[in-house]
Order: structure tokens, then sequence, then C-alpha cells
């Protein structure tokens, strides 16, 4: 299934590099708190676009996109956050800010292609 939609394999792929990057943040860095925060914002990108798939109607699935682009909005500041704070070091905060600006290019795109075929309908 997760060869089908380009975006949910993104967000697959970047929720297993946000749980490496968590689990280095607790044991290598020892910081509790913005590492959670991070596991959590950006595992629910993925799980919010899974669940979009599934929606029961155009509307379902644009709700669950506009989740998922405010989880990928506050990854992208946690991220920020613990780069300019010490704890992310140049190479791995240009990776990973890549990855979720490119993450949030595919939601914003998805979503105007929803509401211009939902104006296509009406």
């Amino acid at each position: 299934m997760g060869t089908e939609n380009p975006l949910l394999e993104k967000t697959i792929s970047f929720a297993i590099r946000i749980v490496k990057c968590f689990q280095y943040l607790q044991n290598e860095k020892n910081e509790y708190v913005m590492s959670k925060q991070l596991l959590r914002s950006g595992t629910s990108i993925g799980a919010n676009v899974h669940e979009a798939i599934f929606g029961q109607s155009r509307a379902d699935f644009a709700n669950k996109l506009n989740i998922s682009l405010k989880e990928a909005s506050e990854t992208s500041y946690w991220i920020v956050i613990l780069s300019r704070t010490g704890y992310l070091d140049d190479k791995i905060y240009e990776s990973l800010k890549s990855d979720i600006d490119e993450i949030i290019r595919i939601i914003i795109a998805s979503l105007k292609t929803t509401r211009k075929n939902e104006k296509d309908i009406n």
C-alpha cells in the first residue's frame, strides 16, 4: 500500500528518521522535553496523511491533510529550535529541514488540488 502514495511514503520515511533523531537526542544529548515534542509532531504527520487517504469524504480528506500541515509546521519549528540551541548539528538540521519543507510543499499542493477539484464539481 505505501508505494501507492508518494506523500504517505515520504511521511513514513520521515517519521522513522524522527524516531531515530528522538533516540539520539535522548541518549546522546540528554534532551528530553523538545525531543518528545519533535517525536509527537513528526510522527503525527504521516498518521494523519494515512487517515486522510481513507477519509470518508473530500472534506474529511482535506481536514486530515490540514492537520498534517499543522503538525508539519510544528515539526519544522522544533527542528529549528533544536538546531539553534545546539542539540542538532548543521548536517542533521539541513537534512531534516529539507525533508520537512518538501513534505509541507506536497501537502499544500495536495490541498490546492483538492480545493480545485471541489470547485470543479460544484
